[in-house]
């Protein structure tokens, strides 16, 4: 096994990913992260350690979709660096459409991946500019 870099399977990756925010499939977010995990921004820092965890981090992000009317996210890979055997950062912009066809811009992220059996899986969020 050897970190992710096949912008073929992060893009699959992160499409499955952005399928499961738009749709506010908690169960399915969760199912892309590691354990422990992290994410950063600016103005906070949390951790969890758990999918039950990953599901609460996730659960107030449901509404804010559903009310922005977004109903589609795309992620744009700007970047991929392998850190070490397993683990690969990317760099991603998001963009969304909403119900009436409109683009969306997003936000920037930088998401660490640990390769496992199943695939890639998200160690470390950080929101960037």
């Amino acid at each position: 096994m050897t970190a992710y870099t096949d912008l073929d399977a992060l893009t699959d990756f992160f499409g499955r990913y952005g399928a499961a925010l738009t749709a506010g499939d908690v169960p399915a977010l969760a199912g892309c992260y590691a354990l422990p995990g992290l994410v950063v921004s600016d103005t906070y820092s949390f951790t969890f350690a758990s999918p039950a965890a990953v599901a609460l981090s996730f659960v107030g992000a449901a509404p804010d979709y559903q009310e922005r009317e977004l109903v589609a996210a795309h992620a744009t890979i700007e970047d991929v660096q392998p850190v070490s055997a397993l683990l690969t950062m990317v760099a991603v912009e998001w963009e969304f459409l909403d119900s009436q066809g409109r683009r969306v811009p997003g936000e920037r992220y930088r998401y660490l991946l640990r390769t496992t059996d199943e695939g890639p899986l998200i160690c470390t969020v950080v929101r960037t500019a």
